[in-house]
């Protein structure tokens, strides 16, 4: 089973940057995005044999989440049930049998950290929420955190700047622990330059001085059907790449 995870800051925008070939090529079974930027309906896709699912922000132009799946949803959920958070369209749960699945936008904390306490108390409700599903969980998404300074490029200078503040890397540790893997990160301790966002600015993705913030984190109950995961640091169209993830039957 494959399933990849990509924010593509602006989905219609991304479309005409080679989303589709994209979208071929990886021949995922689940493919989640992350800043839609769109209402549903603005934007048509055929994607043959997939279900589509589709969360909103109620502000036009802004963050939202999809998700496009050859697998049957038992059922689908939008938003986390915390009304402080379910305005911005930034979680969708899929029902996919023996798991749930999670597609996740966190909020950034912003420049001049602005909304980093919106932030704090979005971490505790989503842990919350998360804990409460009652099966095993594959969250996926952008998660505006690179947890330790091997995924950032420049770790010092970047200290205390918006997703890599000491408050969001311990909230990280915090997920971590209680009972959840980042798959990534298990399959290759020592990988090093392995990013997954870069910056417009200072050919930042020429040079690769980026972060690795977008992820795929498992529950340690699927820890057996782990097999692979990737950045498909090759693929351009945003200013994130697409992760990807492989489990087992």
């Amino acid at each position: 089973m494959k399933l990849i995870s990509w924010n593509v800051n602006g989905l219609r925008a991304c479309a005409g940057k080679g989303f589709l070939d994209a979208f071929r090529a990886l021949d995922a079974d689940v493919f989640c995005l992350q800043e839609t930027k769109m209402q549903e309906g603005q934007m048509t896709l055929d994607l043959p044999g997939y279900e589509q699912y589709w969360h909103s922000a109620e502000k036009k132009g802004y963050s939202g989440t999809a998700v496009f799946t050859r697998l049957p949803a038992r059922n689908a959920r939008y938003g986390i049930g915390v009304d402080e958070f379910d305005h911005e369209g930034r979680v969708i749960t899929l029902d996919l049998g023996d798991f749930d699945l999670v597609t996740c936008y966190t909020p950034n904390s912003q420049d001049g950290l602005k909304r980093l306490e919106y932030r704090m108390r979005w971490e505790d409700a989503f842990l919350a929420y998360l804990n409460g599903l009652g099966k095993p969980v594959v969250l996926c998404g952008d998660l505006n955190v690179a947890h330790e300074e091997i995924d950032i490029k420049n770790p010092k200078t970047n200290r205390m700047n918006a997703g890599f503040t000491d408050q969001e890397r311990e909230k990280m540790t915090v997920l971590l622990s209680s009972g959840y893997i980042d798959t990534f990160r298990a399959l290759h301790p020592d990988a090093r330059d392995a990013y997954s966002w870069w910056s417009y600015r200072f050919h930042a993705r020429e040079n690769n001085a980026g972060w690795r913030i977008d992820y795929f984190i498992i529950s340690e109950a699927l820890r057996p059907r782990l097999q692979s995961a990737s950045i498909h640091a090759e693929i351009f169209g945003s200013d994130h790449c697409p992760v990807e993830l492989v489990l087992g039957d």
